[in-house]
């Protein structure tokens, strides 16, 4: 008697999650464009039909994918509202937004690649409205509003102006573009240093 394929070896919850981690890992080793639905099911040793009869299409895995991203980043900016002013708790937040690009470059592009993605997916956006929600609350505390509160034209603005502040100093990090700069372009000095100042002279302490 053969034996049976590897792939017959999965449950179908453990051959979901095993494609998972594959395109996750094909993404944070070759990028968003380096990534195929073969190559995923290559990597979780099945046959290259098994990801889109899970997941429909290579929009459906990376849906899955750009899901883990967004719960990653809010844990990464997930600040204590008791850790200091709202003015340290949004410096804080952009440094945390920040060290999850570096950390997981794969999943931040993918993230923001609306045309790779199922764009109605309720879980996709429940997630993208999980990590908004932090540095929501603090704007909202910066403006005098109460945290839960539903943001005014000011702090809407202001809103995006911290995500694009930080957005951009990620993907220039990424890209390597501050190591013209700076002699000291790795993540610690990023992290620690450069991003920090910028931030303070985005964002002084009240009365400095």
């Amino acid at each position: 008697m053969t034996n049976k394929p590897e792939r017959d070896a999965y449950h179908h919850g453990d051959l979901r999650e095993a494609l998972i981690r594959a395109a996750d890992t094909i993404l944070a080793e070759r990028g968003v464009e380096g990534f195929s639905l073969r190559e995923a099911a290559r990597r979780a040793h099945v046959s290259p039909a098994a990801p889109a009869h899970h997941f429909g299409s290579s929009a459906g895995l990376l849906t899955e994918v750009a899901i883990l991203g967004f719960q990653e980043l809010a844990r990464h900016i997930d600040i204590e509202r008791t850790a200091g002013n709202p003015t340290a708790r949004l410096k804080r937040q952009g440094v945390g937004y920040v060290r999850f690009a570096l950390a997981f470059p794969g999943r931040f592009h993918l993230m923001f690649r609306h045309e790779l993605l199922l764009s109605d997916d309720a879980r996709l956006a429940a997630a993208s409205e999980q990590a908004k929600t932090p540095i929501a609350q603090t704007i909202a505390a910066l403006r005098g509003l109460p945290e839960d509160a539903e943001l005014d034209t000011g702090a809407r603005a202001m809103l995006l102006a911290a995500w694009s502040a930080v957005h951009g100093f990620a993907h220039l990090a990424l890209d390597g573009k501050f190591s013209g700069l700076t002699p000291e372009a790795g993540s610690a000095h990023l992290l620690e240093e450069l991003l920090p100042e910028m931030l303070e002279t985005l964002w002084p302490e009240p009365g400095s």
